[in-house]
């Protein structure tokens, strides 16, 4: 974002931040906050302390104070952005498939072992295992607007088992080891708290394949389109044996289905190939999705609850998991959300935080942004809404039929991974 485009923003920037203020106690805060959230949203080639500092003309201790030993309540700060988002999607103009929730998880990698939850685990970012932190995600995609929403550290068990560790980092009592699927779970639990409701969730294979997650969505009526390892293990009926999904249904049964073609705004159409059969899962029944890539080959597998909806429908969701993949690359490059520089727990989610924060902004700004862009700039942008996929051989749009349901409230009450070889039980 250039300096000009950010001096335009500036009244609509400033009455954005102006409800967080008053979450300082101190007016100084108050001003490290500010300048702290226009060096995010600048244009500094890193966007960790010292250099926001040094911009601002803040001393850098300062600012690292502010970041980690200053009293604000980033929690109460991360409330007061949900409920703003979600008042934001709630006056959004809805396309066929209503609010769509996006769990997913990002990874920045990192040295040494001072860094909170730094460990040698798989890395998205570099696709390997190596040195690094793993957060994870909750998104919203909605027509063409979309947002990450929530932000949580996944603290591996090494660390949980050394709590002199995780003193010595600033990490809580209460902050444990969890599945990342429990964390997701916490996540949504605090959304619906905040105000957002979605008409489906989607998620990737390492959150699909935990069953215990599938059992407490379909409980609960919540929709879900989720991806599934090759290895997912289903019944065609509860006294059956259990089967692999690509016993069940294979590649070359895909070839044979559904021909559905991908429209998307910055990469070539694709077209995919897709089967569905019923099966039970959990003592649940689910519908099993093979869908294959006619120029790739690439297979994918995955189960959705809503066993009544157009599978073209179903396919629309599951792919719409993409927008968040670009949400965490504008993350990154734009607003710095891995640029934390620091060993202590309390600097990293207060630097997340405020990295959601200023990435909501541009949200809300996208549509007005885009406009202005040059049509030669190729940086990364929120750019719109991908089309809808819709069925190769049929000229109607898909989603007309079966589309979303409106207003669901179902929590009233509470890059490929190396992973065919874990049981999905082992999530649980």
């Amino acid at each position: 974002m250039t300096g000009e485009q950010i001096s335009a923003l500036g009244p609509a920037f400033s009455a954005y931040l102006k409800p967080f203020r008053d979450d300082f106690v101190q007016e100084r805060s108050v001003e490290h906050f500010d300048a702290f959230c226009l060096g995010l949203l600048g244009d500094l080639p890193r966007k960790s302390v010292e250099p926001i500092a040094l911009a601002s003309g803040t001393a850098v201790r300062t600012l690292q104070a502010f970041l980690t030993t200053s009293t604000w309540d980033h929690d109460a700060s991360r409330d007061r952005f949900q409920r703003q988002i979600a008042q934001v999607v709630h006056e959004m103009p809805r396309d066929s498939l209503g609010v769509i929730g996006v769990i997913d998880e990002t990874s920045a990698a990192k040295k040494g072992d001072k860094t909170p939850g730094v460990q040698r685990q798989y890395l998205g970012c570099v696709g390997k295992v190596d040195n690094g932190i793993v957060t994870v995600h909750v998104a919203v995609a909605t027509g063409s607007f979309r947002s990450l929403l929530d932000a949580d550290l996944f603290l591996p068990e090494s660390w949980d088992e050394d709590r002199e560790r995780c003193d010595r980092a600033g990490i809580p009592d209460e902050i444990v080891h969890r599945p990342k699927w429990r964390i997701a779970l916490e996540q949504l639990i605090r959304l619906h708290r905040n105000g957002h409701r979605f008409d489906w969730l989607t998620f990737d294979e390492g959150y699909g394949r935990a069953v215990p997650f599938l059992e407490i969505l379909s409980s609960i009526g919540q929709n879900f389109v989720a991806e599934v390892p090759k290895n997912f293990a289903v019944r065609t009926r509860d006294n059956a044996m259990s089967q692999r999904a690509d016993e069940l249904l294979s590649g070359l049964a895909a070839k044979g289905g559904e021909r559905f073609r991908l429209r998307r705004e910055t990469q070539r159409d694709q077209i995919w190939r897709a089967r569905q059969q019923l099966v039970r899962v959990g003592g649940r029944s689910l519908m099993l999705i093979v869908a294959i890539n006619e120029a790739t080959g690439e297979v994918k597998y995955f189960v959705a609850n809503a066993n009544d909806t157009a599978l073209s429908v179903v396919l629309q969701v599951a792919f719409r998991r993409w927008t968040v993949e670009h949400l965490f690359r504008v993350a990154k490059q734009e607003v710095g959300l891995t640029h934390f520089e620091g060993r202590h727990y309390v600097g990293l989610m207060r630097h997340t935080i405020l990295c959601l924060l200023v990435l909501g902004f541009v949200s809300i700004q996208t549509d007005r942004l885009r406009g202005e862009k040059p049509t030669a700039d190729d940086g990364a942008s929120l750019s719109g809404v991908e089309r809808d996929l819709r069925c190769a051989d049929d000229s109607s749009p898909s989603g007309s039929a079966n589309c979303a349901c409106r207003g669901r409230d179902p929590l009233s009450s509470t890059a490929k991974r190396a992973s065919d070889a874990i049981p999905q039980k082992t999530a649980a």
